[in-house]
This record gives structure tokens, C-alpha cells and sequence, in this order.
């Protein structure tokens, strides 16, 4: 039975994206647990190693025999992230740097990166953007995602290992913490407490459910060789405050929904619109993420 290693792999995306693939596969997670471990199953195939992506020879030591890593460890939250600018940019770099040459020493086949939405910066379009839009990425998040997608290309160019990077649009679903806005907004809703929204509300988002989002990694893995970047997107964007009354509804919450001002640290994570376009992901895998945005967010309120 084929091996996969997963980085980051017992937090939100990756604890779904485990178990998943370890109904047909043995898989190790790599993991620093500083969030904790989110993988429920019991599954003897996963096996769980705490430790920093940043450690060369551990990465080296568990790629051994695996077919594919998928690299999804990372520094997650606006809030975290706007605090911690240099860790954010030395566990990317860090990061892609060990994987790469993991995969080099003991010849894995192919590298699944989580790239970032993020990289498309504060370009306002009109469409629904394509992965060869024109991007001007402004956080250190994703000017350090976007400098791990030239890592790669670079990697494949010269190794020939296949290596993608698939840019997520907020992925939501059963076990994301409050770092992410559908979280959050299902906790402030549930104890009645105030759902704030930084702003207007009217910045929108594209929302992609958990089982969309482990779906396309799976079959990207299986369909798609050589280098590439991807959108994974519902193509569908919501606005913040419309989602924080479809939740405060849904719940039947006695919460107010209170507007408040952008913190400063938080205003280059702030753009009035994003939303994907997967035509390419489609072409190439022949889906993209379809699940209903009432279905997900009620398979998610249902289970927090």
C-alpha cells in the first residue's frame, strides 16, 4: 500500500484531508499540535509525529517511501499572522525549502502545496479571477505563499517532480477554529453573543465546503503531473454581513450584529472582494467544488 506524508496535517484541511486518505493509503502527519490535534479517527494507517516542519531531517526520515507530500503546514489566522510576520515567512520558506529536498533525496513523486487565495492581494475584479490574473499580494502570508509557488516552479524545472500549488478560497466546515470568520460566527451566534463584522460587511468572500476542498487535492493528485497553480473555488462569493445573518438565522440567535472598526494590523488582509474562477481545475480534473453554501454551513453548525 503507497504512503503519503501530510505537514500540518491534524489541523482543520489537513485532519479531514488524513482521514480521507487513509482509507486506501498508510499516511503520516507531521505536526506541531499547536493548535492541537483535530484527526478524529482511529484508523491504524495514520500515524501522528509531532514536530516542525522546519526540521529537515524528520521531513527527510518520514517522505521515506511515500508517494506524495502534501504540504499544508502553516501559520493560520489574520490575527496570528498580523502578530507574527517573521514566523509566518520563515515556516513558509522554511517549509517549502525541506519538502523540496525531501522529495528530491528519496524521489517521491509529487508535491501538493496549500497555497492561497491571499495572493491575489487587494485587486479589486470585477470577474471572477483566473489563476493568470495580474496579482499584487501585500501580507507577509501571502507574499510568502506567492514566493513558495515560484520555489516550485523553479523545483519542478529543475528535478522534474511534479509540483502544484492550489490556491484555496476559504475552506469552512466541521472542526475549523475561531481564527476563521464561519467559526467564528457560529460561536458568537450560538452563546448570543454579538457577531462582529469588521467594516461594512459588504467585502465578499468565496466559500468552499471541507469535503470540496479534500476531494480536489485527491484527485489533483491523481490526474495532474508537471507544475502547476490552481484555483480550488466555489466561483460563488457571499457577503460578510449577508453570511453573518443566513448564520444568526439559521441558529435562531438573539445575537446583534454589530459592525466594528478594522483593526489597523488587519487592514492588508482586507479586500472588498474575492471570489475564484476553477474553470482550469475543472479541465484538468473534470470537478470543482459544487456542495450547496446552506448544506456545508448547516453539516458545520450541526457538528460544532
Amino acid at each position: 500500500m503507497n504512503r503519503i506524508l501530510i505537514t500540518g496535517g491534524a489541523g482543520f484541511i489537513g485532519s479531514h484531508l488524513t482521514e480521507f486518505l487513509s482509507k486506501k493509503y498508510f499516511v503520516t502527519v507531521i505536526d506541531n499540535l499547536s493548535h492541537g490535534n483535530k484527526i478524529k479517527s482511529k484508523n491504524k494507517r495514520i500515524k501522528i509525529v509531532k514536530g516542525d516542519v522546519r526540521d529537515q531531517e524528520l521531513i527527510n526520515y518520514y517522505s521515506k517511501n511515500c508517494k506524495t507530500i502534501y504540504h499544508l503546514a502553516a501559520v493560520l489566522g489574520v490575527d496570528i499572522v498580523s502578530n507574527k510576520n517573521v514566523e509566518t515567512m520563515n515556516c513558509e520558506f522554511e517549509g517549502i525549502k525541506n519538502v523540496c529536498n525531501a522529495a528530491k533525496k528519496n524521489k517521491v513523486r509529487k508535491i501538493i502545496y496549500s497555497s492561497s487565495s491571499g495572493v491575489y492581494g487587494k485587486l479589486n475584479y470585477s470577474k471572477n479571477v483566473k489563476e493568470n490574473a495580474t496579482i499584487a499580494p501585500v501580507s507577509a502570508y501571502s507574499i510568502s505563499k506567492r514566493a513558495c509557488e515560484f520555489y516550485l516552479k523553479s523545483f519542478y524545472k529543475e528535478n522534474k517532480i511534479t509540483s502544484i500549488a492550489v490556491r484555496l478560497f476559504n475552506v469552512y466546515g466541521p472542526r475549523q477554529d475561531e481564527r476563521m470568520v464561519v467559526s467564528r460566527f457560529i460561536s458568537q451566534a450560538k452563546n448570543n453573543k454579538p457577531i462582529t463584522i469588521y467594516g461594512s460587511g459588504k467585502q465578499t468572500r468565496d466559500f468552499t465546503y471541507i469535503d470540496d476542498c479534500v476531494k480536489v487535492f485527491d484527485l489533483i493528485d491523481r490526474k495532474v503531473n508537471g507544475f502547476q497553480i490552481i484555483n480550488s473555488s466555489k466561483g460563488k462569493d457571499l457577503n460578510i454581513l449577508n453570511l453573518a445573518k443566513k448564520i444568526k438565522n439559521d441558529l435562531k440567535s438573539k445575537s446583534k450584529i454589530v459592525h466594528i472598526v478594522t483593526p489597523n494590523k488587519l487592514e492588508e488582509f482586507q479586500v472588498p472582494k474575492r471570489c475564484g474562477n476553477s474553470s482550469k481545475l475543472f479541465k484538468l480534473i473534470n470537478y470543482k467544488p459544487n456542495t450547496n453554501f446552506i448544506t456545508g454551513l448547516r453539516k458545520t453548525i450541526n457538528s460544532s
